[in-house]
């Protein structure tokens, strides 16, 4: 299983949903980065379950303990690597799902390509659970970031056909981001949220699950990182954010949208600002041209699946007899994973953009 990424700032992500623990290794940090761990915890406490009505009722603290590359609460050059322990396992939820694979899960693919020998139990290391470590591995690169004038926010965008108010693409205010980047559930327009939970509740009362979308936007970045062709900021911010289980679908700036309409209408006109800086009076190439960003608000929107784990009787077959077969799951399980999943894109974002400081030679 390919489970490490990036080149400059590596990330490997170890463990399953009930493996004893799960955890990530970081290689490539700078040393001498000062980590204040009271602001690691609130952002993994962002992704935690079981503090929300419309979540799992799964409850697990999400602790993360260092076991090296940190002295003193300051990165030492070395591999950083942090462990968070299992505490809420019910294994026997999963009992039989080996061979009766779950509607679009990846129990049949596992199940074909690891010859039967995968981990089934809560998804493995398919499992959502991994973004845990994820989370770990953002909150410190926002904190690196954050002392050279980076900021990082998302909100969820929509929930099912209900939808918050956009980023204004061209300036985000610092205060929104802080706001945002602090909060489980973040949404721009509060009274969004509720109407947001209202579709949730409505779908877990059916024994069912709804999607939605993260809208995310990163700020003070300096004009240059990224490159051309395969290696550009899309690719980068791409590639890390597919590692978020349910996540099928991104766009950059005005993304299928833009297709819609005329160069005349899509085009960025660029002008000197006050203090003699280029800028571009729209954003609708999302911070990014030609794979390199341009100084402008990089912004960017993920789709989520509905939570895959309903508790609706499905069709399924069972791989030892070769019949179809009924299944009601069960488990604790999201009816929607977007709330929890805004700070996994963030954290996705943090670390793809430190990784694109790094080999721009501007961290």
């Amino acid at each position: 299983m390919s489970s490490t990424w990036g080149e400059h700032i590596r990330i490997s992500i170890f463990g399953g949903s009930h493996t004893e623990a799960i955890g990530v290794n970081m290689d490539g940090l700078p040393a001498g980065e000062a980590i204040d761990w009271e602001q690691v915890l609130a952002q993994m406490a962002r992704r935690a379950p079981g503090q929300d009505p419309t979540a799992t009722r799964r409850k697990e603290p999400d602790q993360p303990q260092v076991l090296c590359g940190l002295l003193d609460g300051v990165t030492t050059g070395a591999p950083l690597c942090a462990i968070i322990v299992n505490q809420n396992q019910r294994s026997k939820d999963y009992e039989g799902l080996r061979v009766r694979p779950r509607p679009s899960h990846a129990d049949y693919t596992a199940y074909v390509k690891y010859g039967n020998h995968h981990d089934v139990r809560g998804g493995g290391h398919f499992s959502g659970r991994l973004t845990a470590p994820l989370v770990f591995a953002g909150a410190v690169a926002r904190q690196i970031l954050s002392r050279r004038g980076i900021q990082v926010a998302s909100h969820v965008a929509s929930i099912g056909e209900v939808e918050d108010t956009p980023f204004d693409p061209v300036n985000v205010p610092a205060e929104l981001m802080e706001r945002l980047s602090k909060a489980y559930f973040p949404v721009i327009q509060k009274d969004a949220k509720e109407k947001m939970r209202e579709v949730i509740e409505a779908a877990r009362m059916d024994c069912d699950s709804v999607g939605g979308t993260v809208e995310c936007v990163v700020t003070g970045l300096p004009v240059g990182a990224g490159n051309p062709m395969f290696d550009g900021v899309e690719n980068k911010i791409a590639s890390l954010c597919f590692g978020i289980p349910a996540l099928k679908g991104i766009e950059f700036g005005s993304g299928f949208a833009g297709s819609r309409r005329r160069g005349s209408e899509n085009n960025d006109p660029f002008y000197y600002d006050e203090s003699g800086r280029v800028k571009t009076r729209t954003n609708h190439s999302g911070g990014i041209q030609g794979g390199i960003t341009n100084g402008m608000p990089l912004m960017f929107r993920s789709a989520f699946k509905p939570t895959a784990s309903i508790a609706q009787e499905q069709d399924t077959v069972d791989l030892t007899t070769g019949e179809t077969v009924k299944l009601v799951i069960k488990g604790r399980h999201d009816p929607c994973i977007v709330p929890r999943a805004a700070v996994a894109v963030e954290a996705a974002a943090s670390v793809a953009v430190l990784e694109l400081l790094a080999e721009s030679g501007l961290l």
